[in-house]
């Protein structure tokens, strides 16, 4: 029995709250008009932050590279916050400047890297792993970190989003500017890829 009517009225109060939250969407729209210290703008930046991390670490591939990549997809985010149109979901908007980021951090990485090759037993890459980045699946003994690493950049990117973001291949044309059919295809070879390298 409930005779003060608790249970009603916490049930209107969830409906009330739940009714009130906007959307990343409707964010983004009042972001638009806002000066730098915007409440929509600090809201989406909260809602994101950990998620755009975490598709930074998963491309770039290192924990102190994935944090200066993530730090770099939420200024632009600020900065191009006007350009969100509403054509697809702000979650894909965002994953879009994410890779874009990323590749260019990897490529710029790649340069960086073979500049000091020569310098014996320096390896700017030795970063740990967080925990909770740590527990990739495996495939015949072989992380699947090692796995992405053998793959080219945009390769690695499309992966990612495809299998770890679960993106359709309708999104994945908005995240990397090119048709359903060319997704498909760079997913399937990618996976091919893969699958040469690695299967028995």
């Amino acid at each position: 029995m409930d005779p003060n009517g608790i249970r009603p009225r916490l049930s209107r109060v969830v409906e009330t709250l739940s009714e009130t939250r906007q959307s990343n969407e409707q964010l983004a729209a009042e972001a638009a008009r806002e000066g730098s210290d915007g409440p929509a703008f600090t809201e989406l930046a909260s809602r994101f932050r950990d998620r755009v991390w975490r598709v930074c670490f998963q491309i770039m591939g290192h924990a102190d590279d994935a944090a200066d990549a993530a730090q770099d997809v939420l200024v632009r985010m600020f900065l191009q916050r006007a350009n969100f149109e509403g054509r697809s979901k702000y979650s894909t908007w965002v994953h879009g400047i994410a890779v874009r980021t990323c590749l260019s951090l990897r490529r710029a990485r790649s340069r960086r890297n073979k500049r000091v090759a020569v310098l014996p037993g320096l390896d700017l890459d030795a970063t740990e792993i967080p925990s909770h980045a740590a527990d990739s699946p495996q495939s015949d003994g072989i992380p699947l970190e090692e796995m992405l690493n053998t793959l080219g950049d945009e390769d690695r990117a499309i992966l990612v989003m495809k299998y770890s973001q679960d993106h359709s291949y309708q999104e994945l044309s908005q995240i990397f500017g090119l048709s359903e059919s060319a997704c498909k295809m760079r997913v399937s070879r990618a996976v091919g890829r893969l699958r040469a390298r690695h299967s028995g």
